[in-house]
């Protein structure tokens, strides 16, 4: 029953508290922006919106501008959205694909650098583009931004992820890259508990294997723990939704207390998670069965994103079928 006290046209007062259906990140981004502005003291100065890309976003040159304490407008060029965020608080939004490629420098040097409390938001990240092919994939920017000093990057697997990382980052007091795909994500079981930036979710318990996932990757490896699960086979599922700062005592962990290690990512094998996560184990010391799944280096298929996941092995079958090669028993 909803409380007749508050007006009708005020937003819970945790959006955090809101139901869980599937939704775009992007969506839910806008509704928790949307519902920041009405506490001004908190809301972005400029919230910069790519708006021929980012349609869903319910908030922007023509939606509820009056509540923002700053301003809101569009830019259509990744590189003049960098440059506009490197003025104030600002959310941009654009391509991952683009965005740290064509606005690299100014990520580098105008926000990073220069350390401009932004929020970078790559939308349609990994494969999301599906059918139009590599040069709208981005399997590059884990890559690209680890190598850069003084930028926290995160990658939800889930609706109350996407929310939490976006409230940290609207408050947080350096760069932020938020990394969201495409498609509608539901809550997955075991988030319930508040992303905390820099330390993994444990979404499942097991000792057998430890899939150590992030992002659109992470729902996958829980489908697969529960196939497994049916072999006798437990497996330890970890959000590692942070991908900068990692989480290296939870990698270390899994590394100690598993037989075998799996990452997960909808990345190049190179320079993401699974590399973070290689070295991390290395140089504890440690070497357990290990595997990095993601996208090979070659050229990506083309197709659906469904489809370039099963062909790489992202999906329940062929990450089971990982961890049994992995055991010997495939």
């Amino acid at each position: 029953m909803s409380d007749t006290s508050v007006p009708p046209e005020a937003p819970p007062a945790d959006p955090m508290q809101l139901d869980n259906p599937p939704a775009s990140p992007i969506r839910i981004m806008g509704q928790y922006i949307r519902d920041l502005s009405f506490e001004t003291p908190n809301a972005p100065d400029i919230f910069a919106v790519l708006r021929t890309e980012a349609p869903e976003i319910p908030i922007g040159l023509d939606t509820n501008v009056r509540h923002l304490s700053g301003s809101s407008f569009e830019v259509t060029l990744s590189l003049q959205l960098e440059a506009v965020a490197a003025g104030k608080k600002a959310f941009g939004v654009s391509p991952s694909c683009f965005l740290t490629t064509r606005a690299l420098e100014q990520i580098k040097n105008d926000v990073c650098y220069s350390n401009v409390p932004a929020v970078l938001v790559g939308i349609s990240a990994g494969v999301s583009y599906g059918a139009l092919g590599s040069t709208h994939h981005s399997l590059h920017d884990f890559a690209a931004l680890r190598a850069i000093n003084n930028i926290t990057i995160i990658a939800p697997a889930d609706n109350r992820e996407t929310r939490a990382a976006v409230r940290h980052a609207a408050a947080a007091p350096r760069p932020v890259f938020l990394r969201f795909g495409k498609a509608a994500m539901p809550a997955l079981p075991g988030t319930e508990q508040d992303l905390v930036v820099g330390r993994a979710t444990t979404l499942r318990e097991g000792s057998d294997v430890a899939f150590l996932a992030t992002g659109e990757t992470v729902v996958h490896a829980l489908l697969a723990a529960g196939h497994l699960a049916e072999q006798g086979i437990q497996s330890r599922v970890l959000s590692l939704h942070t991908v900068k700062p990692l989480d290296t005592a939870a990698v270390l962990r899994a590394g100690r207390e598993c037989r075998a290690v799996v990452t997960v990512e909808e990345h190049l094998v190179n320079g993401g998670l699974g590399e973070a996560c290689a070295t991390v184990l290395l140089q504890g010391g440690l070497k357990p069965r290990f595997a990095c799944v993601g996208i090979p280096d070659e050229d990506t298929v083309t197709g659906a994103q469904a489809d370039i996941f099963r062909h790489y092995g992202i999906s329940m079958e062929g990450l089971a079928a990982t961890v049994l090669r992995l055991r010997g028993t495939a």
